[in-house]
């Protein structure tokens, strides 16, 4: 049966009408797609956005110009006790360092390089103490425990460069001693006086730069948060927090260069004592092994005392509970350790223990006759 023409022009019209619906369609859930998309911009946007006032409110956007050290908490029966006990440590510590200082000029038998390092580590810990210890006795005294931004950014600073020196000369030392042990026969050569300075001068710059860097960024910082710090010192992690600005740069930052000041030098001291520990695990007879060990026993429990409260303090994760645990580990690192070197080095080493003997004999027949002419006039 043959379609009348009209029946295939409503045919055709019909399947045009349907072909533009479908390109209405298509175009619509295009337009409806782009809309949703665009709606998901915002709404992503709207919550950065929520998530930034939601953090602005819930901090003071005032600018603060100082902080509180809470140090060891708020008990007033103990500040008189806890100022006697630092102040000792900080005269012991003092006295002691100044003592290995001038062993070492005084003594003639002691100007190589392994005195000369030990000499500049002693002047390293005098200031090392100076820049902690001062603050919290005059905090302790009076109860003022305020410092301000600037002060606490700068006692940042003096404490990172120091421990970072301290670092690098703990790693110097050790290339010292593996020197000596595993190479004796170009010791002299290779650790001549020149050497020794370069490396001690290569330690305090290296890390005067790598300190600076940081502080460039620190000083630029607005702080709007709590003025509480709970510790008894400006540390970096605790003094960030306080930031209202975004600190992830700089904490990423000061990440890479604690690795190169820290980690770095902790490495190539590892790798050392294992080639002295497998050099003198070598040595035939009892006797040379012992001292062949005498010659470094005392720099490496210098080491492992540095080391062991470092990683504790910075290293292992600490909840609030321990807080109190922290901060003794704290005062170990940053007070102690610098009060027993000398007497590690006094008791472990016989060269400075016949230098100090020889330095009281001296003292005395001195003291004896200068009593005798006085009892004479």
């Amino acid at each position: 049966m043959i379609s009348e023409p009209g029946d295939i022009l409503k045919k055709k019209s019909s399947q045009a009408a349907a072909s533009i619906k479908w390109c209405k369609f298509v175009s619509e859930s295009a337009r409806i797609e782009d809309k949703w998309m665009d709606l998901q911009a915002n709404l992503s946007l709207l919550g950065v956005s929520i998530h930034i006032v939601e953090k602005a409110e819930g901090r003071n956007q005032t600018p603060i110009a100082e902080f509180i050290l809470l140090g060891f908490g708020n008990v007033p029966e103990l500040q008189p006790l806890l100022f006697l006990l630092f102040l000792v440590i900080f005269i012991v510590t003092v006295a002691g360092n100044i003592l290995i200082v001038a062993l070492v000029v005084a003594d003639r038998h002691l100007h190589i390089p392994m005195y000369f390092f030990l000499g500049s580590l002693s002047c390293l810990e005098i200031c090392y103490t100076s820049t902690i210890l001062p603050r919290l006795l005059a905090s302790l005294l009076t109860g003022d425990r305020t410092i301000s931004v600037k002060g606490c950014i700068v006692q940042i600073y003096f404490f990172g460069i120091l421990s970072t020196t301290e670092s690098l000369l703990l790693a110097a030392m050790s290339y010292d001693r593996y020197l000596a042990i595993c190479n004796p026969l170009r010791y002299a050569a290779l650790m001549n006086g020149r050497v020794c300075f370069q490396l001690v001068a290569g330690c305090c710059i290296s890390s005067f730069l790598l300190c600076t860097i940081v502080n460039i960024f620190l000083f630029q910082l607005t702080f709007c948060d709590s003025k509480e710090i709970d510790h008894f010192f400006c540390d970096f992690s605790p003094m960030i927090k306080l930031s209202c600005g975004d600190t992830q740069t700089l904490q990423l930052m000061a990440s890479t260069i604690a690795a190169i000041g820290t980690l770095a030098p902790f490495l190539l001291t590892l790798i050392s004592y294992i080639h002295i520990i497998a050099t003198i695990l070598r040595i035939p007879s009892t006797t040379g092994r012992q001292k062949a060990f005498s010659t470094c026993s005392a720099h490496l429990t210098v080491v492992i005392v540095y080391y062991g409260t470092l990683i504790t303090v910075y290293v292992v994760p600490t909840a609030n509970s321990h807080k109190v645990l922290h901060k003794l580990f704290a005062v170990f690192y940053t007070v102690l350790t610098p009060m027993i070197n000398p007497v590690i080095y006094s008791l472990r080493n016989k060269e400075v223990n016949t230098s100090l003997r020889k330095a009281i004999l001296k003292i005395i027949p001195f003291r004896n006759r200068h009593r005798s002419l006085k009892d004479t006039f």
